[in-house]
């Protein structure tokens, strides 16, 4: 009986007692380990890129900010491709697609070259990461799939904290020159056993069907895509461009995103299910969650960005010092991430401003200490600074994700999904591109502290926007519950007369 349980069709969902169901789960979290790690594991390997392939400042950022850019613009669609299509299959062309352009990084002869392959794979984790959440809802269910969530959220962090360190070791032991390429080359082998086992484990969906353009709305991924990246040109191209006419695009961004917001809000007239639902955004917890996490997220993103570099370029470290030095983050925001998601039941959105003061006073002391400790001593001095921005980190993240989604009636849980990772996304491009644009325009032969210390300035001042957004939410919050206290105190009185 269990060999059959065993081999049973692999397009049939794991049922309840099938054990299969634990090995599916661990498929989609590899894959997912895979897609999160190249976030953070390529932030090492910049300064490599750049000797390796005589990189302008502005495709180091594009590298970076290209990759978030692409991921979060796919998340929506790829998630109703999955529901439409068959989840097991998106998963296997994101898997398959992610692999390739993996390769294609890693054999780039250009920077132009490595841009547009991280672009692909970008956009090729932006159609394998929905599946995997709602694979987990597809295959589990009661505490069973709040555990499958949480060991997810598990994989996320740790792919965060090991991802500069594993970056370093790769980069250590190939050498500086060439050494980048195997941060890319080492998904090969874990995309090739992913993708066999998929085939093998993974559910179909059963109600996939067929699914038309205007089931994914093209117009209005492409006038999203177009407004986000008219606003990041000329912060990415400010040295290669001079002059303040570039200026005129922040303009052209704001135009494509208007046309943008009209069109989604003419979507459900004309029958076609829009990238954005607009609706969602009559919850305050909702739009303000969302703005919130892309104004955090464009703060300490950029934080491994400039602090790479500083590390490497500016203190000569070697890749896996570098990689050691900003572990003491990943490590509190991976640590604190299961307390802030047991906490924020208890405390709410209070819990998040806790963590993002604790992110500003970490980030403040870590220039601090950058300023006071020159040299090759600095990045000592920065560990404390930073592992209290990561403790901080831990508490936002996933709590805001449960704050912000509390009130989305679960009809609309999936698109509220991917509208709050897609706002991450974009923060981090956005981030990534300011931050990078106020660092490079400071540098000079002496200049990496000062640059390091500008750029750290527009990271904090992310954050505290971020912060004040919180704090906006939780007064909101509070005078709507005295509301809500006083007219039930006057209901009796109401109902005497």
């Amino acid at each position: 009986m269990a060999e059959s349980a065993v081999h049973r069709d692999p397009g049939s969902p794991p049922g309840p007692s099938d054990p299969r169901r634990w090995r599916a789960l661990a498929v989609c979290l590899v894959a997912g380990f895979m897609t999160l790690l190249d976030v953070s594991i390529v932030n090492v390997a910049l300064p490599s890129i750049k000797q390796g392939l005589d990189t302008p400042e502005s495709d180091l950022q594009w590298v970076l900010s290209g990759y978030a850019l692409a991921f979060g613009l796919v998340l929506i669609p790829g998630g109703r491709l999955g529901d439409a299509r068959g989840r097991r299959t998106m998963f296997m062309w994101g898997l398959t697609l992610f692999t390739l352009a993996s390769a294609a990084c890693g054999a780039a002869q250009s920077s132009l070259w490595l841009v547009i392959a991280r672009l692909l794979q970008g956009a090729a984790g932006g159609l394998l990461s929905p599946q995997i959440s709602a694979l987990i809802q597809q295959m589990f269910s009661g505490r069973e799939r709040g555990r499958a969530f949480g060991m997810f959220g598990t994989v996320v962090g740790i792919s965060t904290a090991v991802g500069p360190l594993a970056g370093g070791l790769l980069i250590q032991g190939a050498g500086a020159e060439e050494g980048w390429r195997w941060v890319f080359y080492v998904n090969l082998p874990i995309g090739a056993v992913c993708l066999l086992l998929a085939r093998r484990l993974l559910p179909d969906t059963p109600s996939a069907s067929r699914v038309g353009p205007r089931d994914l709305d093209p117009l209005g991924v492409l006038l999203l895509g177009s407004g986000v990246l008219a606003l990041l040109l000329p912060f990415v191209q400010a040295q290669q461009w001079p002059g303040n006419g570039k200026w005129l695009l922040v303009v052209v961004a704001l135009v494509l995103l208007t046309a943008f917001v009209g069109w989604e809000s003419r979507c459900a007239k004309k029958g076609v299910q829009p990238v954005v639902d607009l609706s969602l955004f009559r919850l305050r917890s909702f739009w303000l969650g969302c703005l919130m996490i892309l104004l955090y997220f464009a703060g300490f993103t950029s934080i491994f960005f400039i602090t790479t570099l500083y590390l490497q370029s500016g203190l000569h470290y070697t890749a896996l010092e570098a990689g050691m030095a900003i572990t003491p983050f990943a490590l509190g925001a991976g640590g604190a991430a299961s307390i802030g998601g047991r906490l924020v039941g208890r405390f709410g959105r209070p819990l998040i401003v806790v963590g993002l003061t604790m992110v500003a006073v970490g980030l403040g002391l870590t220039a601090l200490a950058a300023h006071l400790v020159p040299g090759r001593g600095a990045g000592l001095a920065m560990a404390a600074p930073l592992l209290l921005a990561g403790l901080g980190s831990g508490l936002v993240i996933a709590p805001n994700q449960t704050m912000t989604l509390s009130q989305v009636p679960v009809h609309n849980a999936g698109s509220a999904g991917g509208t709050l990772q897609t706002s991450q996304r974009v923060g981090s491009a956005i981030g990534i591109a300011a931050v990078g644009s106020v660092f490079f325009s400071q540098l000079g032969p002496d200049g990496w502290a000062d640059a390091y210390d500008r750029g750290l300035v527009v990271s904090v001042a992310f954050v505290l926007a971020a912060l004040i957004v919180a704090l906006a939410d939780v007064g909101a919050g509070r005078r709507g519950r005295r509301r809500q206290e006083t007219s039930r105190a006057t209901e009796p009185k109401r109902g005497t007369r």
